[in-house]
């Protein structure tokens, strides 16, 4: 099972883009990526709402959030939220362990 949480950073001015640029300038972003149980952290930019970044960020289970949690990097990235002023909102989604239906497989253009 995979856990993935979908944070979305709100800002003004363009400093969710400034947080993330810098997030990614810092290595912050690249050690993340290496910790055990990282399976995905992406930032993408909203086309409706150009003050919004959203991340995409996902773990191997519970046990891996909660090491990442308790690293040093929540420390930095929690410093880097305050310096652009951002707001956060997160939603969080499990992964199904049977997998998507073959309903659903004509959806998809593979």
């Amino acid at each position: 099972m995979s856990i993935t949480v979908n944070l979305y950073y709100t800002g003004k001015n363009g400093s969710a883009r400034k947080f993330v640029e810098e997030m990614k300038a810092s290595g912050t972003v690249a050690a993340i990526k290496a910790e055990a149980g990282n399976e995905k952290y992406d930032y993408f930019v909203s086309l409706d709402d150009p003050e919004t970044v959203l991340l995409i960020d996902s773990w191997k289970d519970q046990k891996a959030i909660d090491a990442h949690h308790a690293s040093e990097m929540m420390e930095t990235i929690a410093s880097l939220r305050d310096k652009y002023d951002l707001h956060m909102k997160a939603e969080r989604y499990f992964t199904d362990e049977e997998g998507m239906p073959e309903s659903d497989d004509h959806f998809l253009r593979k």
